[in-house]
């Protein structure tokens, strides 16, 4: 690595010039970081997200069957009653 008491690490001149023959991929750790960082948002958002339109797909499903249900006792209601005249 670098010595502490250097500005900075020292520059492989022959990789910079050279990259073909450059055999080593060398990964920059702070960039993997906030890249790492920011998928994780994104999926924390998009795990947000999917959660809250579940949750209100399922209010629609259960307005939608309770009105349904609703209709059904209202015409056998209706039904009784005009049997009920005859």
């Amino acid at each position: 690595m670098s010595n502490p008491t250097e500005p900075f690490p020292k520059l492989d001149v022959q990789g910079e010039l050279h990259p073909e023959k450059n055999k080593d991929l060398s990964v920059d750790p702070i960039s993997s970081e906030v890249a790492a960082d920011k998928e994780q948002g994104e999926r924390a958002k998009e795990a947000k997200e999917r959660a809250k339109r579940d949750a209100i797909q399922t209010l629609k499903t259960t307005i939608i069957v309770s009105g349904i249900a609703i209709a059904v006792i209202g015409a056998i209601f209706a039904i009784t009653k005009k049997l009920k005249q005859k």
